[in-house]
């Protein structure tokens, strides 16, 4: 018994090790109040996007939780409010599959709020099907809604700067690729739509490298961030004969939300960072993408095929 019971406390040890130093990250450690601020959150009603809400509420922000779901965004605006004590949270439904659905909520959102300092990009999918644009859903959620959303709302961005724009990326794009004949185009089956996850990660960092450049001298700065691999709703559709497997893994060596959301919370308020204005981020720090996340001609590019996906341009 007491040998099984030593070997049971080694691992427990070595886990614990394990996971402090290596799996939960850095944490945000600033102060930074944002009282009299207003935060969008794409995805607010659960995983990162719950979590950061939460932070940024307890900090004072008036916070938007923009969500596809009603029923889900309002319990996260209950949950946000009783936990931050703020009640300057609420709901905006907004579904980014849908370019009617990004152009209807940002003709209500400028109708309605009067500004705007920071905006999180933070909603996404890993897997899915087509989408009535004739679009990868991927790519579509992940890169193209909030492609246009920014574009909408920019404006309002540039009248409260200094204002920021955060984008919840990936360390997956390493495995990304832009090929823009097929891109966009729907796919079926697991491995197309995980590299169709890996490409749109990576579209979200040179995006944010354009944008950063168009945003030169307008007060607004922009990030891109990899939130570690965290345990959220991102992995539904990991296939029912792998769950047995996958859940207790997850449950072991993925980050939780609060954890995952940290770099999130530090790019959204971390004073004299703007400098790094277009930068990827990771645990609370810049941190250089892989080469082809570097390359200003093809986010340049990029731009200009988004611009025309979404209907900006002819």
């Amino acid at each position: 018994m007491a040998p099984a019971l030593l070997a049971a406390a080694l691992l427990l040890g070595l886990y614990s090790l394990l996971y402090y130093n290596c799996l939960k990250g850095a944490k945000c450690r600033n102060q930074t109040s944002l009282q009299g601020k207003t935060v969008l959150v794409t995805g607010g009603n659960t995983g990162i996007g719950k979590a950061t809400a939460l932070d940024l509420a307890r900090r004072g922000a008036r916070v938007i939780l923009a969500c596809r779901s009603k029923a889900k965004g309002e319990s996260a605006v209950y949950d946000i409010r009783r936990e931050s004590g703020n009640n300057e949270v609420l709901f905006m439904s907004l579904d980014l599959a849908s370019r009617d659905s990004v152009r209807a909520f940002a003709e209500t959102f400028l109708q309605s709020e009067p500004r705007l300092d920071i905006l999180i990009n933070n909603a996404g999918v890993g897997s899915g099907g087509t989408i009535k644009d004739g679009f990868n859903l991927v790519f579509q959620v992940n890169h193209l809604g909030p492609f246009l959303l920014t574009h909408l709302l920019l404006e309002r961005l540039k009248l409260s700067a200094p204002s920021r724009v955060v984008i919840v990326a990936s360390n997956a794009h390493r495995s990304g690729k832009i090929d823009f004949e097929n891109i966009h185009k729907p796919l079926e089956g697991i491995m197309p739509n995980f590299w169709a996850y890996c490409d749109s990660k990576l579209a979200n960092i040179l995006y944010a490298r354009e944008l950063a450049s168009k945003l030169e001298g307008t007060d607004v700065t922009c990030y891109a961030l990899h939130p570690g691999v965290v345990n959220t709703e991102l992995f539904r559709y990991v296939p029912v004969w792998l769950k047995p497997l996958f859940l207790p893994f997850s449950w072991l060596f993925f980050r939780d939300p609060t954890d995952g959301a940290q770099t999130s919370v530090y790019c959204a308020t971390q004073e004299g960072i703007e400098m790094f204005s277009g930068r990827y981020f990771a645990d609370c720090r810049v941190q250089e993408p892989w080469p082809h996340a570097r390359d200003d001609a093809v986010a340049k590019k990029l731009w200009e095929v988004s611009e025309r996906l979404v209907g900006l341009v002819a």
